[in-house]
C-alpha cells in the first residue's frame, strides 16, 4: 500500500514568517504557488511549471524548482537543468521541448495554440540525510492553459507514471456580468494510468492559503477554487522500492506530481485598466490627422549599393516609389508601407486590439522595466503590448513559423507632445524551437512640415547568420500635397 501523506525533500533555511515576508514583497500574485507545511518553521521546494501568454521571445513554458512558480532558487537550476518537459496542443500528440537552462529558471518555447498541456519528469537524486531514512526523489509537473472543453479532450502521457489529471466541469470561465469563474474541476491522481483511491490534493493560492481536497474510493475529488487567481495542487507518493543510484543506496522512492493553472480558465469580458492603458498610448502617439499626402527627394545606400530616386505618399497612406535602382525599391516599399502605416490614425497592427473584450493585463509585477503587459485574445495573431509612461515599448506578434517582438529604445517628443519613434529593435524568432533569427536595429528622424512630421531618415542593421546588412534612405525637399476640392 502507497502512503499519500506529505514530507519535506529539501528544506529552506527561512522560516515561515520570513518567507511569507518576503512573497508580499515581491509580489506573489505573479505566479502560482505549491507551498508544502509540516514543521511549523520549513519550507519546501518544488518543481513548477508556468505556462505564459505570448510576449518577448513568443510563448513559452517556464519550469522554477522553488517554493512557488517564480524567481526560483538559482542554487538548484543545476540539479534539475536535466528535466524532460512535452506539450500537448491536440488530443494524444506529444512533442518534445527543447529545454534551456537560465539563472533561475528552465525555459522552453511553446506553440501559439489557445489550449496546452505541458508535463514533465525529473529524476532529482537520492537525498541521505544522518539518522533518516534515505529516499529518491522525483518530481512529474505539469501545467495547462487554454479553453475547458479543449483541455477535457487532452490525455495523460503513457510513459509519465504519476500524474494529476484535471477535468473541468462546467467550462472553466468567467461569467458574462463579472470576471468570476464558474464550474469544479475534477481531479485525480493517476498511478500509471490508474486513479489512486484516496490521494490527498493540496491547493495554495497566491496568498499562501491552503486547501486540502481528498479523492474518493474512485479516485476522484472535486474541487472549485474560491476566486480567481493562481492556483498549484500537489499530491505525494511513498513507495517501498529499495535500490542504489550512482552509487548510493535509498530504502524508499518518494515522488511529488504537480499541477499548476490560473483560474478561470477563459476571461471573456473587457479588462477596464487595459483599455485605458492602450487607449491612452494610442492617443499620445503622433498621427497625420487631416494629412494632405507629400512628396520628397530619397538618397540612399543599400549594401554598398547607392541610390537616388523620390517618393509620393498620397493623402489615404497610397506609397509610390520612383528609383532606377531594382534591389532598392521593394526594400524602399516595405519599409514606407510600414512607416506610413503607423502614422496614419489607425491603430497599429490588429485594429480590433483597442475593442474591449480582447485585451486583458496579464498576471505578473507592475515593476517590468518596460511596461505592463497587456494580451490581445482572439485575433488573427498571437499579439501583445507592453506600455509604460503612455506609451506602447513593446510590440509582440505571432507571424505563421515566425514570432516577432518590437522594442522601442527610445521616442522623441514632437511639438504637440505626442511621441515619435527614434530608435527601436525588432527580433525574430523560430516559433518552433525559439531560436533567435535576425535582429534588426532601426533609427528614425523627423522633420516637421506644417502640422505634420514627415520623414527625414531611415536606417536599419540587420544581423543575421548571413553577416551585418546596412541600408539606409535620406528624405529631402519635402513637399506637402495640395487638397484636392471635391
Amino acid at each position: 500500500m502507497t502512503s499519500l501523506v506529505v514530507s519535506k525533500p529539501e528544506d529552506l533555511s527561512m522560516n515561515r514568517q520570513e518567507q511569507v515576508g518576503r512573497r508580499l514583497r515581491i509580489a506573489v500574485g505573479l505566479a502560482a504557488a505549491v507551498v508544502m507545511g509540516w514543521a511549523a518553521e520549513a519550507r519546501a521546494h518544488f518543481l513548477f511549471i508556468r505556462i505564459g501568454t505570448q510576449a518577448e521571445a513568443g510563448r513559452a513554458a517556464e519550469v522554477y524548482f522553488s517554493e512557488q512558480a517564480e524567481a526560483g532558487d538559482p542554487r538548484f537550476i543545476a540539479k534539475v537543468a536535466h528535466t524532460q518537459l512535452w506539450v500537448q496542443a491536440r488530443p494524444g500528440a506529444f512533442r518534445a521541448l527543447a529545454v534551456h537552462p537560465g539563472v533561475d529558471r528552465l525555459r522552453a518555447a511553446l506553440p501559439a495554440d489557445r489550449s496546452l498541456v505541458v508535463v514533465g519528469q525529473c529524476q532529482y537524486g537520492v537525498l541521505a540525510r544522518p539518522k533518516q531514512t534515505p529516499f529518491l526523489l522525483r518530481y512529474y509537473p505539469k501545467a495547462v492553459a487554454g479553453v475547458a472543453e479543449e483541455l477535457n479532450r487532452m490525455i495523460p502521457r503513457r510513459e509519465i507514471p504519476f500524474e494529476i489529471q484535471a477535468t473541468f466541469e462546467g467550462g472553466g470561465a468567467a461569467k458574462a456580468d463579472a470576471d468570476s469563474p464558474g464550474g469544479v474541476i475534477r481531479l485525480a491522481a493517476l498511478r500509471n494510468g490508474r486513479p489512486i483511491p484516496g490521494a490527498v490534493f493540496t491547493a495554495i493560492d497566491s496568498a499562501l492559503t491552503e486547501t486540502t481536497v481528498k479523492a474518493g474510493p474512485d479516485g476522484s475529488a472535486a474541487w472549485t477554487p474560491p476566486e480567481p487567481g493562481r492556483y498549484s495542487l500537489y499530491v505525494k507518493q511513498t513507495l517501498p522500492q529499495p535500490g542504489t543510484l550512482a552509487g548510493t543506496a535509498y530504502d524508499e522512492i518518494r515522488e511529488f506530481a504537480t499541477l499548476a493553472l490560473t483560474w478561470p480558465l477563459e476571461r471573456r469580458q473587457a479588462d477596464p485598466e487595459a483599455v485605458a492603458l492602450f487607449q491612452e498610448a494610442l492617443a499620445h502617439r503622433a498621427a497625420w490627422r487631416n494629412f494632405p499626402g507629400f512628396s520628397a527627394e530619397i538618397h540612399g545606400w543599400l549594401d554598398g549599393r547607392v541610390f537616388g530616386g523620390s517618393v509620393t505618399v498620397a493623402a489615404d497612406g497610397t506609397v509610390e516609389i520612383r528609383t532606377d535602382d531594382p534591389a532598392a525599391k521593394p526594400w524602399l516599399q516595405d519599409q514606407l508601407d510600414s512607416m506610413v502605416m503607423h502614422r496614419l490614425p489607425t491603430p497599429p497592427g490588429d485594429s480590433s486590439a483597442s475593442q474591449g473584450p480582447r485585451l486583458q493585463l496579464v498576471d505578473e509585477p507592475d515593476e517590468h522595466p518596460l511596461g505592463r503587459l497587456i494580451a490581445v485574445e482572439g485575433g488573427r495573431m498571437a499579439s501583445s503590448y507592453r506600455i509604460k509612461d503612455r506609451q506602447i515599448l513593446v510590440v509582440n506578434r505571432r507571424m505563421g513559423n515566425r514570432n516577432m517582438t518590437i522594442t522601442i529604445v527610445d521616442n522623441q517628443t514632437n511639438p504637440d507632445g505626442h511621441f515619435l519613434p527614434h530608435s527601436y529593435v525588432v527580433q525574430y524568432w523560430d516559433a518552433a524551437t525559439g531560436r533567435l533569427q535576425s535582429t534588426e536595429t532601426i533609427q528614425e528622424r523627423w522633420q516637421r512640415v506644417g502640422a505634420w512630421d514627415l520623414p527625414a531618415m531611415h536606417s536599419v542593421l540587420t544581423a543575421s547568420d548571413a553577416g551585418l546588412s546596412v541600408r539606409s534612405v535620406r528624405f529631402s525637399k519635402p513637399e506637402l500635397r495640395k487638397r484636392t476640392l471635391k
